[in-house]
């Protein structure tokens, strides 16, 4: 897909936010789109909870401690936070505007309430609901992904159900369907290509 033609045209950089439930893929969708070489400053998510151990420091998420992460809330050095399962997540400001100035489309991957967030703060940011086909997918994947307890697995199915409501606030929804992740990220590169199209440009103010 040929992203880098529309920035001859349009130079207004997006805001993309990546969202869903927990399970749905979003990690594995915006490294997909990392290995294609899309031309995007992917926004690194910082974060109190412990690294996995596949997860990278830097790459995957900035692990910090929750000191320090509840000091980033008092210095206001967070375009949005959330304390979620628990655990905290947020977004550092300073990386968000570098990147935008720079001209890059910016994708960030949030969770539900991270992303209404970013609608209150972000009017002009495109919201990208990602789901599984169907519930029942969904729920396998969180009790096989293996990390989490019985107790936490069905913390986060009965959120899923929640979080599955509020589809009608984001502006469009890609479904990543068992191993077919390929076809989810082709849906988001063309809602991004058509968004770039748009007579009405995007304007994005931080």
């Amino acid at each position: 897909m040929e992203l880098e033609n529309l920035y001859a045209i349009d130079t207004h950089p997006l805001l993309i936010v990546i969202s869903g439930p927990s399970g749905v893929g979003k990690d594995s969708l915006v490294q997909r789109l990392e290995q294609r070489g899309c031309p995007f400053y992917f926004v690194v998510t910082a974060t109190d909870r412990p690294p996995r151990p596949s997860e990278v420091e830097g790459e995957d998420y900035f692990f910090v401690c929750t000191e320090t992460f509840e000091r980033m809330i008092e210095e206001n050095e967070l375009l949005e936070y959330a304390e979620v399962y628990g655990q905290y997540k947020g977004v550092p400001k300073q990386q968000v505007r570098e990147a935008m100035a720079s001209g890059k489309d910016v994708v960030m991957r949030l969770d539900v309430q991270g992303a209404a967030t970013i609608r209150e703060i972000v009017p002009e940011a495109v919201l990208i609901f990602l789901t599984a086909s169907t519930e029942g997918e969904l729920e396998e994947r969180l009790r096989n992904r293996g990390d989490d307890s019985l107790e936490q697995v069905e913390r986060r199915i009965a959120k899923a159900r929640e979080e599955m409501k509020r589809l009608p606030e984001f502006d469009y929804v890609v479904v990543n369907r068992d191993e077919a992740l390929n076809e989810a990220v082709d849906d988001v590169l063309s809602i991004i290509c058509a968004e770039h199209c748009r007579v009405d440009h995007r304007e994005v103010s931080l």
